[in-house]
């Protein structure tokens, strides 16, 4: 495993809009920073800008951007990443420079592998990089992307694409995935879920996950419902009812459906639903548990009856997440520290959300 070299592009022209700066700062946070004790050497990075004159005369808020490498700082690079295009090639049809494209070109027939984050995608697209392969970019722009360049087959509903030397991925944080992934492909799902730790961040989102997706359980205001719902969240591996978790709550049915409602936005049932998942989520990333086994422990019911919740929230199979999660996998018969402490199996379609059964 390697880590190479990283030329990102750097567009220079006057007022560049400051939220395009978060898609820079990506890649220069994730391979521009060594980290010796997880790997060493580190990336080698390299800041290269488009050469363009300073348009004046633009407004709203912005800076001028000027970098250490010109557009020859590509020829060579592992990887060459363009984190995002000037709005105004975007909505105005500006035309990108042509030494870029050139660029882009060029390092891709040499072997680079290309990478866009966000409107990125957009120089890739104009070089002819994707022509004929799944992409995307951030959702507010992918209409946009499909109508420009109709050979792409744009993919709008995911975090990232991973198409061997070429990655897409959509905007903001689905930029900061798709580092991550590549930093886990190049080294190592242990030196990546490091390296998100230390950068507080999720350790893995897969590519094929919907970009609206959110499985995380929010947690209750209502302090009232914090006894029940930490005693259903140590006991997924049952079946559970509304009324079991109102009984604890020593509430009725209605009102604690009413009061979690309110302080959460689920019903009881999408509640258990997502506490269960997340609960697969990580038995997937940390045991190598079988899958029958954690849809058992999580109570999700069936082996397909987690595959079907997994797909359908995830938006890719548990197989496929667990895949990324390598170094993860611990040999044993149950998982330590996570999840019920007392595991019985239960039969298929009893577990809360299961496909057949009505929500509460």
């Amino acid at each position: 495993m390697s880590a190479g070299s990283v030329a990102v592009v750097v567009a220079e022209e006057i007022e560049v809009p400051s939220w395009d700066l978060y898609e820079l700062s990506i890649p220069c946070t994730v391979f521009g920073k060594p980290q010796p004790d997880l790997a060493d050497p580190w990336y080698d990075l390299r800041l290269c800008g488009t050469g363009e004159r300073p348009r004046e005369g633009r407004a709203g808020p912005g800076l001028t951007l000027r970098a250490a490498y010109g557009l020859d700082g590509l020829d060579g690079a592992d990887t060459v990443i363009v984190p995002s295009v000037p709005d105004s090639c975007v909505e105005e049809g500006r035309p990108l420079p042509p030494a870029l494209i050139a660029a882009l070109r060029r390092a891709h027939a040499a072997g680079a592998r290309m990478v866009s984050l966000c409107t990125g995608a957009f120089a890739l697209a104009e070089a002819g990089l994707l022509d004929g392969r799944r992409a995307t970019a951030h959702w507010m722009h992918t209409a946009q992307l499909a109508e420009r360049y109709p050979k792409v087959r744009v993919d709008d509903s995911v975090l990232y694409v991973d198409d061997g030397d070429v990655l897409t991925s959509a905007g903001l944080t689905a930029g900061l995935d798709l580092c991550l992934h590549l930093v886990r492909r190049d080294l190592g799902a242990h030196v990546a879920n490091q390296l998100a730790r230390r950068m507080v961040v999720p350790a893995h989102r897969p590519g094929g996950q919907a970009q609206f997706v959110d499985l995380s359980v929010p947690a209750a205001d209502d302090e009232s419902l914090v006894p029940a719902l930490e005693w259903a969240g140590a006991h997924l591996d049952r079946p559970l009812t509304v009324e079991d978790l109102a009984r604890r709550a020593a509430m009725s049915p209605r009102t604690f459906y009413r009061r979690l409602r309110a302080a959460t936005g689920m019903t009881p049932m999408q509640w258990l639903l997502n506490r269960r998942l997340s609960l697969a989520q990580s038995l997937l990333e940390s045991t190598g548990l079988p899958i029958a086994r954690i849809g058992e422990l999580s109570g999700l019911g069936t082996a397909n009856n987690l595959r079907y919740h997994f797909l359908k929230q995830v938006g890719v199979p548990p197989g496929e997440y667990r895949r990324a999660f390598p170094g993860g996998h611990r040999t044993g018969s149950g998982p330590t520290g996570t999840g019920p402490a007392d595991a019985r199996p239960e039969a298929p379609g009893r577990a809360a959300g299961s496909p057949g059964r009505t929500g509460a």
